[in-house]
């Protein structure tokens, strides 16, 4: 059975995500989108902005989805299953004062829901002209970034061109795993940011191989990557202690790792205490095995985390 993709939105306010959302219903995609939007505050707006088509629409009104109505969330992508018009792409928008991680966290602890959806990616507009000072008074706007599969630097008509260019190389060490792509209007090629594979096991992201450790105030990316082969119980067992003491400050994580006695490659995602092992590709005849992984998030400490990762690998 196909899993039907899920793109979460993401942004900090005025970040343009609703024009992103217009102008995905309104382009010639062929797709058949099931919408949920959610709002801050007891009264809907944003749906009378929204454009209704053939796609269907469905908003929650009482709380923010990452947090107080994440069962509502969960109520809502069961019932859209059974919906009569079946759709095969589900667009979640989320507030822009919302922490994206527990409505991604949905699609990994929830085993119903995993048999019917898949997390495709998680996309974050960034307003070119403001983010500055946003992520001075919020840490949401820097954790929005953090989580990000795909960033859209948006209304970049506002600023100068040596100015869009700086915002990219700092997107880029806040988050060296994300594919940035600038914007006006939030105009994007629907294909670089829908059906993308950023949580597909068989697109395992080339970009593990370029990064390294970077800081921001307190948003850090750490990269490790050591050879060898990884005794895959010995690394859930360490994993799974790191994130129970640190993962409140552990965003996003991701790597491909070289399983001693397997024909495939394991790819490892996870988001605070919520880690995922699945098949990547098989190995190919004299590859070496070089396992990579990435961290981003808070007060992360390279040392710790290296020393910790090589306990795991084999004949150590």
């Amino acid at each position: 059975m196909t899993k039907i993709p899920v793109t979460i939105i993401t942004g900090f306010l005025g970040s343009g995500k609703t024009t992103l959302l217009n102008y995905i219903l309104t382009q010639p995609h062929g797709r058949k989108i099931a919408v949920i939007e959610n709002e801050f505050g007891e009264i809907g707006i944003d749906h009378e902005l929204v454009i209704r088509d053939e796609e269907e629409i469905v908003e929650t009104n009482n709380g923010c989805i990452c947090c107080s109505v994440r069962g509502d969330l969960v109520r809502i992508l069961n019932d859209l299953l059974q919906h009569t018009k079946r759709f095969d792409t589900l667009i979640i928008e989320t507030t822009g004062l919302a922490d994206p991680a527990p409505v991604a966290q949905t699609f990994f602890y929830d085993e119903d829901l995993r048999e019917q959806y898949e997390l495709d990616a998680v996309v974050t507009l960034v307003d070119a002209r403001h983010i500055a000072r946003q992520r001075e008074y919020s840490a949401e706007a820097a954790k929005q970034i953090a989580f990000a599969d795909v960033i859209l630097l948006n209304k970049t008509d506002l600023i100068e061109p040596n100015e869009t260019e700086l915002l990219k190389a700092e997107l880029s060490r806040i988050n060296p795993m994300a594919k940035i792509h600038t914007t006006i209007n939030s105009e994007i090629d629907l294909d670089a940011i829908l059906d993308i594979g950023s949580f597909d096991e068989k697109r395992a992201d080339a970009r593990l191989l370029k990064t390294h450790e970077h800081s921001h105030t307190d948003v850090v990316s750490v990269g490790i990557e050591l050879p060898g082969e990884v005794n895959i119980t010995a690394f859930e067992a360490w994993l799974s202690l790191y994130l129970q003491i640190n993962g409140e400050d552990v965003f996003r994580f991701k790597g491909i790792l070289f399983p001693m006695g397997r024909e495939r490659t394991m790819v490892l995602q996870g988001m605070h205490m919520m880690m995922e092992l699945k098949n990547g590709y098989f190995k190919k005849d004299g590859e070496e095995a070089v396992n990579r992984i990435v961290f981003i998030g808070r007060n992360l400490k390279r040392e710790q985390i290296e020393v910790g990762f090589r306990s795991t690998l084999k004949n150590v």
